[in-house]
C-alpha cells in the first residue's frame, strides 16, 4: 500500500528523528487479561441489546423496534469502576422454539451455560409470563448467580407494577430503564458483587489471535465458523443475512487458540444502508478494526461481485493481513475454474500479496489449510526489519534503479526506516518528493526481498524541506 502523503510536517534534520516516529499506532505490548463474562438473558423484545449498550456506556449491539433482531450470543468488553468484564448479548429465549428461533434459542442456552454471572431481563410493563418462569426454572439448576432485572421501569406506576416480580423467586428485581439509563448504575455495582475476580475455567479470554470472517451475506461464513469450531457456534439458514451482529467464538486450531468473529454480510455501503442492516455494517466495520487477520470468503461457484470488491476494498483500507478464501468449491468445475482464474488476474488486482485457499465449509474441504495461512499473514502483519539491513538492501536498489527525475532534480533518498508492524511501515526520508510509481517499484522489491505474504505493506516519503539561511 502507497501513501501519498508526507508523514509528520515534512522536515527532518538527522537519522535519529525516526526514533520517535509512531505511524501506525499498532498497540505493541497491549496486555491481554482473562475477564469474567455476564450474559444478558431473556424473551424476545425484553430489552437486552438496549440494557447491553447501556452497560456499554456506547451502542455496540444492534437494537430496532422489532422481536428478534439479536440473533447470535455476541461477546463485547465492559468497564465499571475500574473493573473489565465481558457482556454477551444474546438471542431471545423460547422454551419450545421452532425452526430459526431454535438455532436462537440455543445460543442464549450456551450463554447461560457458559457466564460467570447472568442478568435474566423482564419486560415490568407486561410482568412475568410463563417463558419468564420457564428461564427461571433453567437457571435455578445451574450455580450460577443470577440477577433479575425488571426493565421499561419508566414511571412509579410501572414500579408498583415491577413488585410483582418477586413471585419468580430470585428476590429482589433491579428495576432499571435500560432506555433511560434509570437504575443502570446501581445495577452494574450489583454485577460487580455477583462477578468472580477472575473467570470460571474455560471461560475467560486470554489473548488469542483475533480473526475477522468477512464477505458479502449468505457466502459462508457462519458455515464455516461452526465447522472450525466442529459446534454450532453461529445459527446458520437459508434465509441471506442470518448474521446481524459480530459473534465472538474461541476456537481451537493446530495447537493454537483463536478469536473467531462472525461477521454481518456487507450488501452496499454503510451510507446507503438503513435500519439493522446499517448498524450491522458498522458493527462488521468494527470487528474488523479489532481484529489481526480477516479471512474474506468469496463464492467461487459464481462471478466475482462489487459487493466482494466492496469488502476486499475494507479490509485492505484497514491494513488488517488477509486470507481469501474461495468457498463452495465443491460446486465449481473446470469452466467455472478457468474463468475464476481470469476474474482473479482483473479484479483482484489490489490485494495481489493476499494468501488464497479453496474451500467448502459445507463439506470440510481444505478448511484446515486456512490455519497456516493465517499463520503466514499474521507473521508478515508483525515482521519488522532492522535498520541496518534495510539501507544496506535499499542502497542497491537505488544504485541498480534510482528514482525518475522531478522537476529537473532526481530526489536522493538519504535513508529509510521501518517505522511500525502491524501492518510493516516504512518510511523514506528523501531531498524530493517520489513518484507514486517508485514507490510502488520499492513496495514490489520490500515483498521480493522479505516476504510479507499475507500482508499489506505501506510505504510513506517524508521530504528534506531547505531551511532558510539566517542573515
Amino acid at each position: 500500500m502507497i501513501e501519498e502523503i508526507l508523514v509528520g510536517d515534512g522536515t527532518w534534520t538527522d537519522e535519529s528523528e525516526w526514533d520517535v516516529l509512531d505511524i501506525d499506532g499498532d498497540g505493541e505490548g497491549e496486555q491481554h487479561v482473562a475477564m469474567p463474562t455476564l450474559a444478558v438473558v431473556g424473551r424476545p423484545n425484553v430489552g437486552k441489546s438496549t440494557l447491553v449498550n447501556r452497560i456499554l456506556g456506547r451502542r455496540e449491539a444492534v437494537v430496532e423496534d422489532v422481536p428478534g433482531v439479536t440473533r447470535d450470543r455476541i461477546s463485547y468488553e465492559a468497564n465499571w469502576a475500574g473493573r473489565r468484564f465481558m457482556v454477551q448479548d444474546t438471542g431471545g429465549w423460547e422454551p419450545d422454539a421452532k425452526g430459526l428461533q431454535q438455532h436462537v434459542a440455543r445460543q442464549a442456552e450456551v450463554a447461560m451455560e457458559t457466564a460467570d454471572a447472568i442478568l435474566l431481563v423482564v419486560d415490568a410493563t407486561v410482568g412475568a409470563t410463563t417463558t419468564d418462569e420457564a428461564a427461571v426454572r433453567k437457571l435455578r439448576r445451574s450455580k450460577i448467580p443470577v440477577i433479575l432485572v425488571a426493565n421499561k421501569v419508566d414511571d412509579q406506576k410501572v414500579e408498583l407494577e415491577a413488585a410483582s416480580l418477586w413471585s419468580l423467586g430470585l428476590g429482589e428485581p433491579r428495576m432499571v430503564s435500560a432506555a433511560h439509563g434509570r437504575g443502570t448504575g446501581d445495577l452494574l455495582d450489583d454485577v460487580l458483587g455477583a462477578l468472580p475476580e477472575t473467570p470460571r475455567e474455560g471461560t475467560g479470554v486470554a489473548g488469542p489471535r483475533r480473526v475477522a470472517l468477512v464477505g458479502k451475506p449468505n457466502v459462508g461464513k457462519s458455515s464455516l465458523l461452526n465447522k472450525l469450531a466442529g459446534d454450532e457456534r453461529s445459527v446458520v439458514h437459508d434465509v441471506a443475512g442470518t448474521t446481524v451482529d459480530p459473534v465472538d467464538s474461541l476456537v481451537e486450531l493446530g495447537g493454537k487458540t483463536w478469536k473467531f468473529v462472525d461477521t454481518a454480510g456487507l450488501r452496499r455501503k454503510v451510507s446507503n444502508a438503513t435500519g439493522t442492516e446499517f448498524y450491522a455494517s458498522l458493527r462488521t466495520k468494527s470487528a474488523l478494526e479489532a481484529s489481526e487477520v480477516a479471512i474474506m470468503l468469496i463464492d467461487a461457484s459464481v462471478p466475482i461481485t462489487e459487493q466482494d470488491l466492496r469488502v476486499i476494498s475494507l479490509v485492505a483500507d484497514s491494513g488488517r493481513a488477509l486470507v481469501l478464501a474461495f468457498n463452495k468449491w465443491d460446486l465449481v468445475d473446470e469452466d467455472r475454474r478457468y474463468m475464476l482464474e481470469r476474474e482473479i488476474d482483473r479484479d483482484l488486482v489490489r490485494v495481489p500479496w493476499a494468501q488464497r485457499v479453496n474451500i467448502s465449509a459445507h463439506t470440510g474441504r481444505a478448511v484446515a489449510k486456512l490455519v497456516p495461512q493465517m499463520e503466514t499473514a499474521l507473521e508478515s502483519w508483525d515482521k519488522r526489519i532492522s535498520t541496518g539491513r534495510l539501507n544496506t538492501w535499499l542502497k542497491e536498489v537505488i544504485a541498480a534503479t534510482p528514482p525518475p527525475m522531478r522537476g529537473g532534480r532526481q530526489p536522493r533518498v538519504m535513508f529509510a526506516t521501518q517505522a511500525g508492524t502491524r501492518p510493516p511501515t516504512f518510511v523514506l526520508f528523501t531531498t524530493g518528493f517520489l513518484e507514486a510509481g517508485y514507490r510502488r517499484f520499492i513496495e514490489r522489491r520490500l515483498r521480493e526481498e522479505f516476504g510479507f505474504d499475507g500482508s499489506p505493506v505501506r510505504v510513506s516519503v517524508r521530504v528534506r524541506e531547505k531551511k532558510e539561511r539566517k542573515k
